[in-house]
């Protein structure tokens, strides 16, 4: 549980510095250039992810149950995921009439994971990765929509082509990781029960 706890404190850490210390952001990229502030943000939150994963792996094998979900939020669960998907490649679409509702869709797909996860997974080690990564990207979210306030964000128009290539890429994308990588890259099955 240790390496799940500082994986996800390296990986939310960095990731939450806007929510917190914009300006000290803004002044640090200043003073050491926003590729050397680039480089160590990405390698601390890759360093983190990895950790986090591995840690997460490792914590639910001994994990106590907290709750055991009814076979039927197993279909909600999965419905959600095929929603967490298309707002994931919403990110790469920013003309798609989804991205430009929501403005931020890959912390809403974010939320909408962890929201999903913790439907079926029941353990303590499932509650403080999914907890604590949808807690921050809801905290994460409140930012991001406040500051676009404060900005003034302005955002494009929507096209049918960037909304219907986001969809089916994301059930694109969606078909491929339940099906071939979620059981190589976690070790669950989803599709198959387990």
């Amino acid at each position: 549980m240790i390496e799940l706890m500082l994986g996800l404190v390296l990986f939310i850490g960095p990731h939450s510095v806007r929510i917190v210390a914009d300006e000290w952001r803004s002044h640090t990229r200043e003073r050491i250039g926003a590729s050397r502030y680039k480089l160590v943000y990405g390698l601390v939150s890759w360093g983190g992810f990895v950790l986090m994963i591995w840690g997460y792996g490792q914590a639910r094998m001994d994990s106590s149950v907290l709750w055991v979900a009814p076979k039927g939020l197993y279909h909600a669960t999965a419905g959600l995921m095929l929603i967490s998907m298309i707002l994931l490649i919403g990110f790469h679409f920013r003309r798609s009439a989804i991205s430009v509702k929501v403005h931020h869709p890959m912390l809403w797909s974010v939320v909408v994971l962890c929201a999903a996860h913790l439907l079926v997974n029941g353990r303590v080690a499932d509650l403080v990765l999914f907890g604590s990564l949808g807690a921050w990207a809801a905290l994460d979210l409140i930012s991001c929509y406040w500051r676009d306030v404060r900005d003034g964000a302005t955002y494009p128009q929507a096209t049918v082509k960037a909304t219907a290539l986001n969809v089916v890429l994301g059930i694109v994308f969606y078909g491929v990781f339940a099906f071939f990588l979620h059981q190589p890259l976690i070790g669950v099955r989803p599709m198959f029960g387990g």
